[in-house]
């Protein structure tokens, strides 16, 4: 069965505006990747953050990662940390370890607002 990632993009699309979480951080990875479509990061960025608000906790790690690296978004330590430890409360494993190499990189002005933002004392 040949694969039409195009049409594939058109139905993930379908449900992802739809609420469906699942077919959000698909869709985000198609645009992150340029799967059945032209790589765009501000699309990526837009469906991994509509998944990882509701909860996903790949696109939560994913979301983190960007910031981390500044891919598609600019390099912000603390909205990684926020999005990691989302994540690794979810027990994502690799989460808790990009969690912890973000807090490394930071001052610790920036580890205190990212704990605030994530709830932690």
């Amino acid at each position: 069965v040949p694969q039409e990632h195009a049409e594939a993009v058109r139905w993930y699309r379908k449900a992802a505006e739809q609420g469906l979480t699942a077919a959000q951080q698909i869709l985000g990875a198609m645009y992150d990747v340029g799967k059945g479509t032209q790589r765009d990061s501000g699309e990526a960025v837009h469906w991994y953050r509509e998944a990882a608000e509701s909860g996903d906790p790949i696109a939560q790690y994913i979301l983190g990662v960007m910031y981390q690296t500044g891919d598609g978004v600019p390099q912000d330590y603390v909205q990684a940390y926020v999005w990691l430890d989302r994540a690794a409360r979810q027990e994502l494993e690799q989460a808790l370890r990009s969690r912890d190499a973000a807090a490394a990189a930071m001052t610790g002005e920036q580890l205190t607002e990212a704990k605030r933002l994530s709830g932690q004392p």
